[in-house]
């Protein structure tokens, strides 16, 4: 038996589903001598793992259900050589509800100039790089980065009639202002989100051909000693 908690998120992974029912059963009697009651629409068992979507195929169940944790949806999938691995993309009401924070802040920052707005835009795209920054997450990646800078773009649009700004402006504003979406590859095999400045050894670029390189500064050899 597995269990990760975090908080009072908690999961048991149970390898049988006769031990995830006892388990349950155990744990509703354990909460009951301390008055305290298992809340059923967030207690459910979910058939999960490397063997769920044969066992459910042949039952004619469908695909193997899916469960969120801390931000995520794990969801049963396959590596390019058909291996199982669990595949974490972000809560779509999670990603829905942090553009409407966005969007509300940047009508609260209608006229605070587009530097200060683009730097705190940055931080705010930051931020939620570093979190949902994991492996099989790029597509939900793409499309808050995207989203955050159509919103720019609408309010920018609202602060004056004179001269309307097209996308192609907007574009270079938003690759120069915003963190780009950037997955680096880290240690142990995981991936991270870094800033464009950051770059691992590997990546660093290699001196081009035909580029004369700054003379290595020398020591000058002591003078011989004189003859007296």
């Amino acid at each position: 038996m597995m269990v990760v908690r975090f908080a009072d998120d908690v999961i048991a992974g149970c390898q049988h589903r006769a031990e995830a029912e006892r388990f349950l059963t155990e744990l509703r009697e354990r909460l009951a001598k301390f008055g305290l009651e298992r809340p059923p629409e967030k207690s459910r068992l979910r058939e999960f793992g490397p063997y769920a979507a044969a066992n459910r195929q042949r039952a004619g169940q469908g695909k193997p259900e899916t469960f969120n944790f801390l931000g995520f949806a794990h969801i049963c999938g396959k590596k390019r050589n058909g291996r199982f691995t669990v595949v974490r993309q972000t809560i779509r009401r999670r990603l829905q509800a942090k553009l409407r924070e966005v969007k509300a802040e940047l009508r609260r920052r209608l006229h605070v100039p587009i530097p200060v707005v683009g730097a705190w835009l940055r931080m705010v795209v930051r931020g939620h790089l570093r979190y949902y920054g994991v492996p099989m997450n790029g597509p939900a990646l793409g499309t808050f980065r995207f989203h955050v800078g159509r919103l720019w773009y609408r309010t920018l649009r609202r602060r004056g009639q004179r001269r309307r700004l097209t996308w192609e402006r907007m574009r270079r504003l938003i690759e120069r202002r915003p963190h780009p979406l950037q997955l680096v590859r880290g240690q142990c095999g995981r991936s991270r989100a870094e800033s464009p400045g950051v770059q691992s050894a590997r990546a660093l670029p290699a001196p081009r051909a035909g580029l004369r390189q700054p003379p290595a500064r020398q020591t000058p050899a002591a003078p011989p000693p004189r003859d007296r």
